[in-house]
Formats: C-alpha cells, structure tokens, sequence
C-alpha cells in the first residue's frame, strides 16, 4: 500500500525520499491564485517526471482552492474550467497519477441541479489524458459533495458525461468528518455510490463532527474516531496521502501512526 503525504513542490521526489514516502501531492504554483500553472521545480517537467520513475515515487497533482465548476457564476465558472484545464495537461506533463479538486459549491438559495449540470459539462468539455479526482468537502450547506446525498447526485451527473470513465473520487477523511459523514462504514458507502476510490487523503480533524470546519489535525491528534480513520485507510485499497500540518518529522511521525494500524 502507498503511504505519502503532500509537500513542497520545489522537489517533491526529495520530500518523499526524506520522509521514505512513495507517493506525493504538491501544487503547481499559488492554490489561492487564479495564474495558470508554474513548475517550481528548477529541471523541469520531464526531468521531474523522470526523477520520479527512477525513485519509485508516484505523483499527484492538487487543483488551485478557487477553481469552482459547479458555480452558476459565469465569471467563476468559466475560468475555473479553463484554469482546471491548464493544470491538467501540466500534471500530465510531470507524469502525475491524477489531478485532485475540489467539489465546489453553490449558493445558499441557489439551485444544486445547476450546479450538478455544470459538473456535467466541466468533464464533458475537458481533455483528460490522466484521471481527475473529486474530492468531498467539509462546510456549506449547499456544498456539491459534503453529505453522502449530494456526492450521489453529483455522481449520476458525471457519470452522464462523455469522458465519465475518466474521473476518479479522492475521499478525505477529515472532510467527511466534519461534513458529517461517520467513518466507520464509509468506504463501503462511497464505494456504493461511486464504484470507487482511488486516493485518500488522511487527516485528523481540529474540531467536532459535523462541524463543517476543513481544518486538519495530525493524526491522533484531533476528533476524528481513530479506529474509523484506520479503517477508511485499510478497506480503502487507495494510496494513503497527508495533509496534516507540519514537515518531514510530522510527516513521519504521521506515517509511523499509520503503518502501526494499516
């Protein structure tokens, strides 16, 4: 089973040697920004992709934060798509497994099914040549892929896009549990809707269930049910990927925590 954890993206192989992960995430450039992707790594692309293979470390590629498909805003919306696109064919450049991204979310009076279309015609207008993957998220009401609901209804409209059979599902564990999902059994819920699950993200959680706060603990550490999180990652059958606060003690620490239960 691959255990990593996201890092830095000046190397990113370097990071996964130092914490003797064999998968990695990093962004390519600012997540908060609306630029198109930036390589930090000084070789670039190729040498990155390469670097990779020869260490035996396997890649993946988080989305920038503000990209929202689902939005029925016009001038978030559209330029989501096209700055989800640009990261798309970078990350397949660097030899990426996937790109990650977020749900997404409407507002409170907004109606979901626009939001679920727009998912719809996202995938059926992107050029995948590797696999996207959804991933749920914690807070609002009138999120795209909080509660287990609204992840069905957001399936069924992927899966009635051309292009379908190229789109993943990234569960994360400290999203679940504050977007009020109880893990113990989830995997088997997910997969009941989905078919699916190619990546985890494991967190622990700073605040309460249900809570809809996306703050991230390291494991053990905070509110998530330990024995739950363990066994998300063991029936899972995914790639185990970090993103707990720290570096490459936390990380190791984090990874031993882990290994002890998986």
């Amino acid at each position: 089973m691959q255990m990593g954890a996201h890092v830095d993206q000046t190397d990113p192989v370097a990071e996964a040697v130092a914490r003797g992960a064999e998968v990695v995430q990093f962004f390519l450039g600012n997540p908060q920004s609306w630029k198109g992707p930036q390589l930090a790594y000084a070789r670039g692309a190729g040498a990155l992709k390469q670097a990779a293979a020869d260490a035996g470390v396997t890649l993946y590629v988080h989305a920038p934060y503000a990209i929202n498909v689902a939005s029925l805003n016009n001038r978030i919306r559209i330029p989501g798509r096209k700055l989800l696109q640009q990261h798309v064919r970078m990350a397949a450049e660097v030899g990426a497994a996937g790109v990650i991204v977020h749900g997404g979310h409407l507002g409170a009076e907004e109606d979901a099914e626009k939001g679920f279309d727009n998912w719809r015609k996202c995938i059926e207008g992107l050029e995948l040549p590797i696999p996207l993957l959804i991933e749920n998220t914690a807070g609002g009401d009138n999120a795209m892929a909080r509660r287990l609901e609204r992840i069905e209804r957001l399936w069924t409209a992927v899966q009635a896009a051309e292009g379908a059979e190229r789109v993943g599902f990234c569960l994360d564990t400290c999203h679940a549990h504050a977007g009020g999902n109880e893990l113990v059994g989830l995997v088997e819920k997910i997969r009941g809707i989905t078919g699916r699950i190619d990546l985890v993200h494991v967190n622990d959680s700073r605040d309460q269930f249900d809570s809809g706060a996306d703050r991230h603990a390291n494991l053990g550490t905070g509110n998530c049910d330990p024995e739950g999180l363990a066994e998300v990652c063991r029936s899972s059958a995914a790639p185990l990927l970090l993103e707990t606060p720290g570096g490459v003690d936390e990380h190791v620490a984090d990874l031993d925590w882990l290994r002890e239960r998986v």
